[in-house]
């Protein structure tokens, strides 16, 4: 077991920071200090009165110069009058400038060197968390000069000495992630040394949830003998020999705020240390939406409550076992959640209603503010407007103005609500309850990453810029499968300024290099693998993923998938075998596996898919597509073997997590292989040997089949279409067998302009199918119009007695079409233009807004989004009067002749979440047509969601919303398609313009050609 140690710091009472300035070099100059060098470390002096949490990082710097250097420095807590003594009496190679540390306000060294030389410290007093470092001359007595590391407050010193530690090569993530130190022979620091103030938001935290199975087998295992004695009541695991690892991880990522795990734990009954230990190091505590007062509810109230959970029935007991919650928090840096929630994170009952939940807070001031022995106001304190508590304050709900109101997205990272401009002088603020795992309908999320970081950018700064930006919390679920998310979702609450659309990358960059110390080539195809590895498992959650998911005839669309993932996994696999073996863990853990788990999870999926298709049209190769899944079934159990396993099983039991063969919401018991079936390899087909099998339809020729026509018998042959202008440029067949015999086959026109891709074949039961692609030798040899071909497909048995000759034939009818030599932009094909949205043509301006491109956002491309966010000081435009993009594009069809275009607007499914007469809305207009305003987010009962929202087709699950507008009265020729914002935060991601043939798919049509 893991068991953490820290009665050094008891006693004692680069690489470039991601997203903070540097002053760590690693050679020397004229303007430098040294810090390590030679084999000599500069001594590390503290005052005795200074934080514990500052000593404690203290040591850990001191440890860390160790870890990159080999050279221990001496770590002393000294007065002004001794400081000299006890450098000198330090070994001889130290070196002679010390480093000192401590805390303004706390530290009596500090506060003698502030005195003793008029040290300039006004950019960070009073500034909570800020801290500078720098050389001072003449600090103490007798030492000529010092680099003085100051904190504003005791955070401020402990955020510094951990940036500090950063910059010299020691990840935050060292443990928690197996990172290896970056080493180096001489460390040194720029004598203007670094600085930071106030963050941008106060409280930045996470929330461990979910922890059954993974978080808590693991840490049972890790942490403690798994006996009864060293567990909680309920058998949670989590000690503070486990919560001294998480606050280090938590302060080491500049973070201040722990929600602690929940399900089977009670953090202050399970190990009644842990609350001590959280203040000891400078960490803020609090509880969960669900958890008022201090206190872990349902779990402590079924452990040691009086009563019912009902206030209006016994309001006395609950009183009181609240009391103990705040009497307990009360020697220690908390956060109070207030409110109340029935049992098991449940609404309240219906009878119970705003005046009972207005009684309940009223009562619990007073309980605060006997305990604490001051005024309530000067508690901090939070109400989190979870689903129903927030349609309770939507209805008059009068939460204390002191108290931060914390809102909340919809559980799948899609904001709620901010506060209006009427409530942002609230002096308890706002703040946002974010998702990156969760447990509920939809579904459950919580096996691995499926969050985008462009996605949390774009929530989360909007939050910043409508003053959401007290407490920031974060549902992390197990932790372990979202640790790049986790501190990007930190990083932006530290310093959001720091971070835009257009440089996000290089956050995964510099984590990248920091992480695994590749080059900056390598760190741009990790950027490659991350942005697309999150868009992948995000554009629909693995979870809901199933054999369905992405159509098997549509657009090649199962194909494309599986092909994405396959270059995914190969550039991943090219990264991981050029690292050494000390990097290979910490890379298999942060990004290898995730993409190996997922693309394989998808190779199951979709093959199973591809199965159940097969075997309806009577094709053998039904068979090999079974046994793949059977063989990646097998195969994901491996992988999670492979992480339980390496170094020597220390995550053994993190990924437990089931996610293969959901029946609802709720996590399947085990992992279940998806349906499969076979046909018979030993009897032959009924229709005979070969089986034709066109893109683009469910059926299958010869014989019968109910997807070959209406009837479902005699339908005549098959047709394929195809333009000058398709995305892909051809068709195929597929020529399958259909049983036990051998056959060969040709494949022969009647057109000279149609090229095959093959004019014979032969197919086996070793080798079951071919695919055939079809298209045009020349278009320029056509004419305009359509042209059509046979293609017939004509075997013979290699048994003859098992079939006589057959021929199946093939209608190919393509369509070309002549575009004008002056046009530019978007052009039909396949009865269809697909735009992109980042693809425009123009982006036109109104005061100052215009649409701007969220690189990587979205399930396809990217996005594009009104910026600045607020736009002209939050206003609005009427429809078509707004900021704009157009998109220039040429068809050749409306839909049946009838002059009507459909076009599908996909946009991020973003909730009515500024002020509550302003739904979301953009404006589409054709030409010079009328604009029409799409408002795409339904109205909703308070605190609830849209009918539209829910279901495993509905906004969440697919992540996006289609926001459909009719045009009429449209020729063939040029159009101009014209965008514009209505209200702010509207993501568009794409649109599909529907000319006549659009075909179903999750991903809609790849993108037109543009010329």
């Amino acid at each position: 077991m893991f068991r953490f140690v820290v009665l050094a710091g008891l006693l004692l009472v680069g690489v470039h920071g991601i997203g903070q300035d540097t002053c760590v070099v690693f050679q020397p100059s004229s303007s430098t200090i040294s810090i390590a060098t030679q084999g000599a470390a500069a001594p590390i002096l503290l005052s005795a009165d200074d934080w514990p949490g500052v000593q404690l990082a203290a040591a850990d710097f001191a440890t860390d110069i160790q870890k990159v250097t080999g050279v221990l420095p001496t770590l002393s807590n000294v007065t002004a009058s001794n400081a000299t003594t006890a450098i000198s009496s330090k070994k001889s190679k130290a070196i002679s400038t010390p480093i000192i540390v401590g805390t303004l306000g706390k530290s009596s060294l500090i506060a003698q060197i502030v005195n003793a030389t008029n040290l300039d410290v006004s950019s960070i007093q009073g500034h909570w968390e800020a801290f500078m470092s720098l050389e001072v001359e003449n600090p103490l007595p007798g030492i000529g000069n010092a680099y003085v590391i100051i904190g504003a407050d005791k955070r401020g010193t402990i955020f510094a000495l951990y940036d500090h530690s950063e910059q010299i090569g020691v990840s935050p993530w060292y443990w928690w992630a197996d990172v290896p130190v970056t080493t180096h022979s001489g460390l040194f620091v720029e004598s203007t040394g670094c600085s930071h103030g106030s963050p941008s938001v106060k409280y930045r935290g996470i929330f461990l949830n979910d922890e059954q199975p993974a978080l808590q087998n693991w840490a049972t295992e890790k942490f403690t003998n798994g006996t009864a004695a060293d567990l909680g009541p309920f058998g949670a695991p989590f000690n503070h020999f486990f919560y001294a690892k998480l606050f280090e991880l938590i302060l080491r990522l500049k973070a201040n705020y722990l929600w602690p795990a929940m399900w089977a734990g009670m953090f202050g009954i399970d190990d009644p240390q842990n609350q001590f230990f959280a203040d000891y190091f400078g960490v803020v505590m609090g509880t969960s939406h669900q958890e008022p007062m201090m206190r872990s509810t349902p779990n402590e109230f079924s452990y040691e409550g009086k009563g019912p959970w009902d206030y209006e029935t016994n309001a006395n007991n609950i009183n009181a076992y609240w009391r103990v919650g705040i009497e307990r928090a009360k020697p220690y840096e908390s956060i109070i959640s207030i409110g109340m929630r029935g049992f098991g994170d449940m609404p309240l009952s219906e009878t119970e209603n705003i005046a009972l939940l207005q009684n309940i807070v009223n009562t619990q001031q007073g309980i605060i503010s006997s305990v604490m022995n001051e005024d309530s106001a000067s508690v901090p304190q939070l109400w989190c407007l979870y689903q129903e508590v927030e349609g309770y304050y939507d209805d008059g709900l009068q939460v204390p103005d002191y108290v931060t109101l914390l809102w909340t997205d919809d559980n799948w990272g899609n904001v709620r609500r901010y506060p209006t401009q009427s409530e942002r002088n609230r002096t308890g603020g706002a703040g946002i309850y974010y998702h990156v795992d969760f447990v509920g309908p939809p579904r459950d999320y919580k096996w691995i990453t499926s969050s985008q970081i462009p996605k949390i950018y774009e929530q989360m700064s909007l939050a910043v810029e409508r003053e959401a930006n007290r407490i920031w919390i974060l549902n992390v679920g197990d932790m372990k499968p979202y640790e790049r998310e986790i501190e990007f979702f930190l990083n932006l609450g530290w310093d959001a300024t720091r971070w835009n659309p257009d440089n996000l990358d290089s956050f995964i960059s510099s984590w990248a290099q920091r992480e695994f110390q590749v080059s900056s080539s390598d760190a741009a195809t990790v950027t490659d693998i991350v942005g697309n590895l999150t868009r992948f498992n995000s554009r629909r959650k693995p979870e809901l993923l199933n054999s369905t998911t992405f159509s098997l005839i549509s657009y090649r669309e199962a194909e494309r998938v599986l092909d994405a993932w396959a270059t995914l996994k190969d550039a991943s696999i090219n990264i991981y075998n050029s690292l050494s073996a000390d990097f290979k863990p910490a890379f298999f853990q942060l990004v290898h596996h995730p993409v190996i788990a997922s693309a394989n999870l998808a190779n199951m999926l979709i093959a199973a898919g591809q199965n159940n298709v097969r075997a309806s049209q009577a094709r053998l190769s039904a068979n090999g597509l079974a046994d793949n899944v059977e063989t990646y079934f097998e195969e994901d159990y491996n992988i999670e073997h492979q992480y339980h396993t390496m170094l020597d099983g220390k995550w053994e039991h993190i990924m437990d997590q089931t996610h293969v063969g959901y029946f609802y919401w709720q996590q399947p018991m085990a992992n279940t292989m998806p349906p499969i079936t076979r046909v018979s390899s030993r009897k032959q087909v009924l229709a005979g040997v070969m089986r034709i099998s066109p893109e683009g339809t469910l059926g299958a020729w010869p014989g019968d089949n109910p997807n070959q026509c209406g009837q479902g018998y005699n339908c005549p042959p098959p047709t394929v279409t195809l333009d000058n202008f398709d995305t892909f440029g051809t068709r195929y067949i597929d020529v399958g067998s259909g049983g036990p015999s051998s056959f060969t086959f040709t494949v022969t026109t009647n057109a000279t302009w149609v090229k095959l891709s093959q004019t014979r074949g032969s197919v086996s039961p070793s080798a079951p199918e071919t695919r055939v692609f079809a298209s045009v030798n020349d278009w320029s040899q056509l004419p305009d119009g359509t042209s059509s071909a046979t293609l017939t497909f004509t075997t013979t048995a290699l048994n003859p007695f098992s079939q006589l000759p057959l021929s199946v034939p093939v209608n190919f009818n393509v369509t070309k079409h002549t575009l004008p030599s002056t046009f530019k932009g978007f052009v039909e094909g396949a009865g269809v233009i697909s735009i992109e949205a980042a693809h425009t043509s123009r982006n036109t301006s109104v005061s100052g807004v215009s649409w701007k491109v969220l690189p990587r956002y979205g399930r396809t491309l990217s996005a594009i989004t009104p910026w600045p966010h607020l736009g002209n000081n939050e206003a609005n435009y009427t429809a078509g009067a707004g900021p704009s993009v157009e998109y220039d594009f040429y068809n050749f069809n409306t839909i049946g002749g009838s002059g009507n275009l459909t076009i599908t607007t996909f946009v991020n499914p973003s909730f009515n979440a500024g002020e509550k007469d302003r739904p979301l809305g953009f404006a589409v207009q054709l030409d010079s047509q009328a604009p029409q305003a799409l408002y795409f987010f339904p109205p909703a009962p308070p605190g609830g969601f849209p009918a539209a929202w829910g279901g495993n087709d509905g906004f969440a699950a697919n992540n996006i919303i289609s926001a459909v507008a009719q045009v009429t009265g449209v020729t063939p020729g040029p159009h101009t398609l014209k965008i514009a914002m209505i209200e702010p935060a509207v993501v568009v991601e794409k649109i599909v313009i529907n000319t006549g043939v659009l075909m179903p798919s999750y991903l809609g049509p790849p993108e037109s050609l543009i010329v």
